[in-house]
């Protein structure tokens, strides 16, 4: 990496402008992966620079602390491929394990010595003649042949329009923002939300607050959660006997592809629906509340949510679950849509992220000049969920269509950075400077994609979820297993793409941006 003189980026103020082949944007678990597959590839490090605006690596893991957080996916499968653990403590890891985990993996691949923490990117352009990247960032202006957008779908929180809450008196904070020097003991306290923040969270607030009052507009379906202490001659086999983790964590991936065919067919989730409706009844004998928790779209519409302990959290004296919508905050209260008061002297709003409108999108100008939000519209689309037109020599990782509803997402990140790596290396060898997606590869990928998605449960099972954007669209979700993708990702073919060397230009986009597909 080299630092020149160079005009900044419009907006900037220093002198210098810092040169980087690749600019990897989040030192989460998707720039991590990407990171260490460019290291794999023959990448040198001092060409990739990584920025992140938090204090450590992590991301999601780093900055999600709030009570009860854990993964709800098996931690045997949410790891990397490449770095297993035979250590975890439990079925399902709980956060800090996690981002201990993460740390670590960072450390044993040089990672933590290579992020540049507390830096914030900001707007982004494509320098047309000199095929270059030029990014702000907090720590001045960065000029990059490529660019790993990896801040991940779960990370702008994703906050209610409500009136009043300037005029709230008490504490008020996301659940992804956990304020930690806030005691809940004894309070009246309002959860905002009932997805799978909110359902980790509500068990291990209810003992020890005063009251608690959860605002549920749309209940979700909670099936038992199978987890359990990993006892210690599980971890020693590991361990010892070579081939035995990463079998067992392949039998948790076929069983979890499996239930992703089942998400594919809307029938087959009716009947598995049946288990939620058990596990319902048996924790929750009130009828009238029995009736509001029970959902009205089909399982799996939404994420599948697991735990043992958070309809016994609904029926304590202490919490009332009130099934509408927050309309008003006041001084010391929140005001439901029913038109119903409730106290509160801390409002907790477990309310997801900007998965679909991510604000980094209206921030990064293309080619054309249209920011990446204005060519999408309301419905991002990207081929193989990484590359879009018009913004060439860019990646995003888990970007639209890449997310899933059943299983880890290191799988399809592993996928991605590997096919990320390829094309760096491939433009390097090859002697291109930019790469874009042809117009006409990437609006048949997404045609398939959402013909992929039109009959699945994601679809047609009758909720609305974060899946969906603005305009109805799912842009979020696969509509195939991991396995299918990492045949889609195995090798990166030129042929999709257009080029450019030195002293040329790419060809011009065929249409006026936005076009959607689907």
């Amino acid at each position: 990496m080299t630092t020149t003189d160079a005009s900044p980026a419009e907006g900037t103020t220093p002198d210098q402008v810092r040169d980087a082949r690749v600019l990897i944007v989040g030192a989460g678990v998707s720039g991590m992966t990407a990171a260490i597959a460019l290291q794999k590839a023959g990448v040198r490090d001092d060409e990739v620079l990584i920025v992140d605006a938090g204090d450590e690596v992590g991301g999601t893991w780093r900055d999600n602390t709030y009570p009860g957080c854990a993964c709800d996916v098996p931690s045997i499968l949410y790891s990397f491929s490449f770095a297993q653990n035979p250590d975890w403590s439990r079925q399902f890891a709980r956060q800090p394990e996690i981002q201990e985990y993460v740390r670590g993996v960072a450390k044993r691949f040089g990672l933590d010595r290579r992020v540049e923490f507390g830096v914030r990117a900001g707007a982004g352009r494509w320098d047309d003649d000199a095929q270059r990247w030029i990014v702000e960032t907090s720590a001045g202006t960065v000029r990059a042949q490529f660019v790993v957008a990896a801040a991940g779908p779960l990370y702008e929180p994703k906050l209610p329009e409500v009136d009043g809450i300037e005029r709230f008196a008490g504490d008020i904070f996301h659940s992804s923002r956990w304020d930690h020097s806030v005691s809940l003991e004894g309070k009246n306290v309002v959860v905002v939300g009932t997805g799978a923040s909110a359902i980790q969270l509500v068990p291990k607030i209810q003992p020890i607050v005063g009251k608690l009052t959860l605002l549920q507009r749309t209940p979700s379906w909670v099936l038992p959660r199978p987890d359990r202490k990993i006892p210690k001659i599980e971890r020693w086999l590991y361990r010892r006997v070579p081939g035995l983790q990463n079998f067992v964590r392949q039998c948790f991936r076929v069983v979890l592809e499996g239930q992703q065919l089942g998400q594919r067919h809307p029938r087959v989730m009716q009947q598995a629906q049946k288990l939620g409706l058990w596990n319902l009844r048996r924790q929750v004998k009130d009828p009238v509340l029995r009736k509001a928790l029970t959902p009205q779209f089909t399982l799996g519409c939404k994420r599948l949510m697991m735990s043992n302990t958070y309809y016994p959290a609904l029926v304590a004296p202490n919490a009332t679950v009130v099934p509408h919508a927050l309309t008003e905050i006041r001084e010391r209260s929140i005001v439901a849509a029913d038109g119903t008061e409730h106290p509160a002297d801390v409002i907790v709003f477990a309310t997801g992220f900007h998965v679909t409108d991510p604000p980094i999108a209206g921030q990064v100008k293309g080619r054309s000049g249209n920011s990446l939000s204005d060519s999408w519209g309301e419905s991002p689309q990207a081929y193989l969920g990484t590359v879009a037109p018009d913004v060439p020599n860019s990646f995003l990782m888990v970007g639209p269509n890449l997310g899933n509803g059943h299983t880890s997402i290191f799988l399809p990140v592993e996928a991605q950075a590997k096919w990320i790596a390829q094309a760096v290396t491939t433009a390097q060898r090859e002697g291109i400077e930019a790469l874009e997606v042809k117009w006409d590869v990437h609006q048949r990928w997404n045609a398939a994609v959402q013909a992929g998605l039109r009959n699945t449960v994601w679809n047609a099972g009758g909720c609305a979820s974060y899946y969906l954007d603005a305009s109805g669209r799912n842009s979020t979700i696969y509509p195939w297993t991991t396995y299918d993708l990492d045949r889609r990702m195995k090798r990166f073919d030129l042929a999709d793409f257009n080029t450019s060397r030195a002293g040329e230009h790419l060809p011009e986009l065929p249409v006026r941006l936005p076009a959607t597909v689907g």
